[in-house]
């Protein structure tokens, strides 16, 4: 099969790319690299064999050019990250919903009907909490006051109770909570939206925290694991969050570049004009704290230090309920916590 990875040149996009030319499959990247990712202007280092295109997915030229003579489409281009602030939102919108609403229409007209989106958890907002009094609920959204007097945990919108984490399936409605999770949402929004009108079928893959080899130095941008391999790098402490007790599900990059793969030898016909959300976790929930004691034990650095500092759009718990995609298509997590922390701790982040 001929498949386009749009952001084939990233973190994430490159364990795919690696992953479909051992499979057989003939690739192609297009990228843009984007100095917040890319800083060198050297080119990116892909497998031997694959076809290389630089370029915005927001070009419907280039798309265009992209999406010639190809069966399937993995998109992982991207702005990713929680951001700094409300300045960022025009360009997580530019990058993630006008990128995505430019390929979608080129394939349209490409007669490219196949679709694998890469989602995130953070279309969740808050995972899921049961309530002994009311059951499952739905926190509102985080109050700075609680925050600041150091109470993280949120309660039951109900009664103010403690309320119990647990698994999030993919049925779970969206709650957004930053600019980041909004775009991501509406991307899946964008891929049904063409699904329906043209036949096509959508494959929409919910990351978890990914992490391992390869990922992208320390950045505002950059996931949790970054910055504390990063901080440890550098021979200083990690710095956690509140106390250190969200609870997360990192997930190893060749095991989501595993999952893709099995997306993309699944999505052709089968759900012409449908989509289907698949979450991307290890099914090991660890807390924060927990990652970042790991990670200084395995790199032999500094133990972490618990801020309580915060960002106020980041969610207490979030983990994954994977179920459906381990009966759906037959994927597994192969990587271990402990060891995928260790392989971490000793693997170079990418400048």
């Amino acid at each position: 099969m001929r498949i386009l990875v749009t952001g084939g040149a990233g973190f994430i996009g490159s364990a795919v790319v690696r992953a479909l030319v051992t499979a057989g499959h003939e690739v192609r990247v297009l990228d843009a690299l984007l100095p917040a990712v890319h800083p060198s202007a050297a080119a990116p280092d892909l497998p031997a064999g694959v076809d290389f295109l630089h370029g915005d997915v927001r070009d419907r030229a280039v798309v265009e050019q992209a999406l010639a003579g190809v069966d399937a489409v993995c998109h992982q281009a991207a702005m990713v990250g929680l951001g700094l602030d409300l300045d960022d939102a025009p360009e997580y919108v530019g990058c993630n919903d006008l990128g995505t609403a430019v390929l979608l229409s080129a394939m349209a007209r490409a007669g490219v009907r196949n679709l694998v989106l890469a989602g995130s958890m953070v279309v969740y907002g808050e995972g899921r909490y049961v309530c002994p009094e009311h059951g499952s609920v739905a926190p509102g959204p985080r109050r700075r006051d609680d925050l600041d007097a150091g109470r993280f945990e949120p309660p039951c919108p109900v009664c103010g109770a403690t309320l119990r984490p647990g698994l999030v399936a993919e049925d779970a409605p969206g709650d957004p909570r930053n600019v980041y999770a909004a775009s991501k949402l509406a991307q899946e929004h964008l891929s049904a939206a063409w699904a329906r009108s043209c036949g096509g079928s959508v494959l929409a893959l919910r990351y978890h925290n990914v992490y391992g080899p390869g990922m992208p130095r320390d950045t505002p941008y950059a996931g949790v694991a970054s910055l504390f391999r990063s901080a440890l790098a550098r021979g200083e402490a990690p710095r956690v969050f509140e106390d250190g007790g969200q609870r997360r599900d990192f997930v190893h990059v060749d095991d989501v570049a595993a999952a893709n793969l099995l997306a993309l030898e699944d999505v052709r016909g089968r759900l012409p004009g449908g989509t289907r959300a698949y979450n991307v976790g290890s099914g090991e929930v660890h807390t924060v704290g927990e990652m970042a004691r790991t990670l200084a034990d395995a790199c032999g650095g500094p133990a972490p230090v618990v801020t309580g500092q915060y960002r106020l759009g980041d969610v207490r718990h979030i983990t994954a309920d994977s179920s459906r995609l381990r009966a759906e298509l037959g994927w597994r997590a192969r990587m271990p916590f402990r060891a995928g922390m260790a392989e971490f701790a000793a693997a170079p982040l990418r400048a």
